[in-house]
């Protein structure tokens, strides 16, 4: 019991040091632009690229993890260079040509390297169309809606426990986990509100909570992937965390939500 408690404690140490190196740079870049935030977003994209390719070929690359790697970087940066719109057809392209290279190579995980090129190049490159089209407080109340999330679950998750929220995905995650990360992420829509001189919060007080729920789907989309290959971590890239992809699954499906609803209406959703 106590050396549990031992490591359990220096896991949330590691996770709490970690975050206080990492958030610090993302919303630095944020709040700076460019060329900071495309860097950030080209090599995080790169990184998890890599992460996905080790993934599903058993810890290998092969050429089609090397060009999986190569499509997404390529994606994001013509998401930086190219403005508006026509940059969201990268992604797409990315991911046939990794599907094309993977059946050269007779790759059995040609799917899901595929859609594994989608998954990381769209929201990479759909977060700096949000930059372009909402600002930086929309990408900053984003980015504090996912991690109050990550927090509420981790802390209420841990505290309460109960049933699990998907066992067959995720042995781990409660149906307690998704409440408090639901509450804490209706918290930072709160405060965003408030900040913001908004005179009404309750429609951004429902959308960080709506988030927060995508937000825990992402994570539990990588925890099938994890299973399927039979890994624990996408890599060991960040203490406490494990790669990239652990880190920034949620945010994977959050930012598409956002843009989608940027897109429906035609506005930064922080106006709303």
């Amino acid at each position: 019991m106590a050396a549990g408690a031992s490591l359990s404690g220096n896991s949330l140490k590691l996770r709490t040091l970690s975050a206080l190196v990492l958030a610090p740079i993302a919303i630095a870049a944020i709040w700076f632009g460019s060329p900071w935030l495309p860097l950030l977003a080209a090599a995080s994209g790169t990184g998890m690229a890599w992460e996905w390719a080790r993934l599903c070929g058993g810890g290998t690359l092969g050429d089609t993890g090397w060009a999986m790697i190569g499509a997404v970087c390529i994606a994001v940066v013509s998401g930086a260079a190219i403005p508006g719109t026509p940059a969201l057809s990268a992604p797409p392209i990315a991911s046939l040509v990794v599907l094309v290279f993977a059946r050269i190579e007779r790759r059995r995980d040609a799917l899901w390297l595929a859609l594994g090129t989608l998954w990381i190049s769209l929201p990479c490159v759909l977060l700096l169309w949000l930059a372009e089209h909402g600002g930086r407080l929309l990408l900053l109340w984003m980015f504090a809606v996912v991690w109050a999330t990550d927090i509420g679950a981790y802390a209420v998750g841990r505290l309460v426990g109960g049933p699990l929220l998907a066992p067959r995905w995720s042995p781990r995650k409660t149906w307690a986990g998704l409440a408090g990360g639901a509450c804490c992420a209706a918290l930072a829509g709160w405060g965003t509100a408030g900040i913001l001189g908004l005179s009404s919060a309750v429609t951004l007080v429902l959308l960080s909570a709506v988030h927060a729920i995508v937000e825990q789907f992402g994570d539990l989309a990588e925890s099938v992937a994890k299973r399927r290959f039979g890994v624990k971590d996408s890599s060991g890239l960040i203490p406490g965390h494990g790669g990239l992809l652990d880190r920034l699954d949620g945010l994977l499906a959050v930012v598409p939500a956002v843009a989608l609803l940027s897109l429906i209406g035609d506005r930064s959703v922080l106006t709303w």
